[in-house]
């Protein structure tokens, strides 16, 4: 293994390459993040898989991180919300179980049984919208569709109100990029903490039928309520993990279906599923390229390195979805029929995340009827000319140009 540490791309310029670049260093290897600190980065499914499981791999990074623990890391640093936030995605241990078994009883199956007719009230209103586009005129679905979609679907299940959405959702969209500057990464810091704190002290007045209110009601047994800080954190989680995710794989999944025409095909004609072209695309091309963070809490010997004890991990989440060890030669390939489809996109463990079912609800109700409206929907660009969203942690493209009608 090259000692000297890969330095990742800020810019998120070619995740793909990079991934490749860095598994062909070795399942384990180190790099370096803007600011000059390192990390070991896990691209190898099955040492992804193990880690992501071990009890000396923490995600509480600013109790365990030692240049964090001891005030070195400054607040303007681009990366500081990911190990300063207050949430179960934060915490181990019995912290974290307490927090998720709180935040949770918003994702049950009823819960998100309700999310159904709200999903197809706000696809039929975006797909009606597109339906004014002139047929020439080129559309970025991405920006017209996919993110709207998610977004308003969140903010309604939030009970953010319309006037506040866009300030709710801003500190989502900067955390997401890793090219900003410290002036903006800084202040960004501050203004999403007071934008959720003052819906969490609008609903404390005005409680209502929504999330927020579900989540600072939430008990267990005899656990206590969440603090304001952990529902402030709670909230802050929910909107970053249920919006640029989501309507990114929903992206990949439109782009992978029309560039590869005999698998959209089939799914159009009940040969195959819409379920099945988006497990492949949760698997092949997931939310997430490298998610902050995971710190060691002892040495750890995996992959041929060791993982000396505070060092910071990575899990590279777009590379394990493209192991060949795990899926063959054609891992990085779109292959709807392909038998195993298993993957960590979601993550694994006991920090699994939340929102599967409703990603999936979201994504059968919002595909099938995008190329229902639009039977002859096709790209306006090559597939190789589209630019990929400036973040190294989020896998997906900046826009998606299509002529909706051929």
């Amino acid at each position: 293994m090259d000692e000297c540490p890969y330095v990742l791309d800020r810019s998120g310029s070619d995740l793909h390459g990079e991934a490749r670049n860095l598994r062909a260093r070795g399942p384990v290897t180190r790099v370096e993040l803007h600011g000059g600190y390192t990390a070991w980065s896990v691209t190898g499914y099955e040492i992804a898989k193990q880690l992501l499981v071990d009890p000396r791999i923490a995600k509480n990074t600013k109790d365990n991180w030692p240049e964090f623990r001891e005030g070195k890391v400054p607040q303007d640093w681009e990366l500081y919300t990911w190990v300063g936030m207050d949430n179960m995605q934060t915490r181990d241990g019995q912290e974290h179980d307490r927090l998720r078994k709180l935040v949770a009883q918003a994702f049950t199956g009823r819960q998100v049984a309700k999310s159904r007719p709200i999903i197809e009230g706000i696809v039929n209103r975006l797909l009606d919208d597109l339906e004014t586009v002139p047929a020439d005129e080129v559309v970025d679905i991405k920006a017209r569709y996919f993110y709207p979609l998610s977004t308003i679907l969140v903010c309604d299940l939030l009970g953010i109100p319309e006037a506040d959405q866009e300030a709710m959702l801003h500190g989502a969209v900067v955390n997401a990029k890793t090219t900003n500057t410290a002036e903006e990464s800084e202040a960004n810091l501050h203004q999403w903490q007071s934008a959720i704190g003052r819906l969490v002290e609008t609903k404390r007045r005005e409680p209502g039928d929504d999330l927020t209110t579900i989540i600072m009601k939430a008990t267990e047994d005899d656990e206590a309520p969440l603090t304001d800080d952990e529902v402030v954190g709670s909230v802050h989680l929910l909107i970053g993990g249920g919006t640029e995710t989501t309507s990114n794989v929903l992206c990949y999944t439109v782009v992978d279906l029309l560039t590869h025409p005999e698998q959209l095909a089939m799914v159009l004609s009940g040969a195959a599923s819409w379920e099945a072209a988006w497990e492949e695309e949760v698997r092949k091309d997931g939310a997430v390229g490298s998610m902050p963070f995971r710190c060691a809490t002892e040495d750890i010997e995996i992959g041929g390195v060791t993982i000396a004890k505070g060092d910071l991990v990575l899990i590279n989440y777009l590379a394990a979805g493209q192991d060949v060890e795990k899926y063959g030669e054609t891992a990085a390939e779109f292959d709807i029929t392909r038998a195993d489809k298993s993957n960590l996109s979601f993550g694994y463990g006991r920090h699994r995340c939340l929102g599967p079912a409703l990603a999936t609800m979201e994504a059968m109700v919002a595909l099938p009827a995008l190329f229902e409206r639009f039977p002859d929907l096709k790209l306006a660009v090559p597939a190789a000319e589209l630019k990929p969203a400036a973040t190294f942690i989020f896998n997906g493209y900046a826009e998606v140009p299509l002529l909706l009608k051929g």
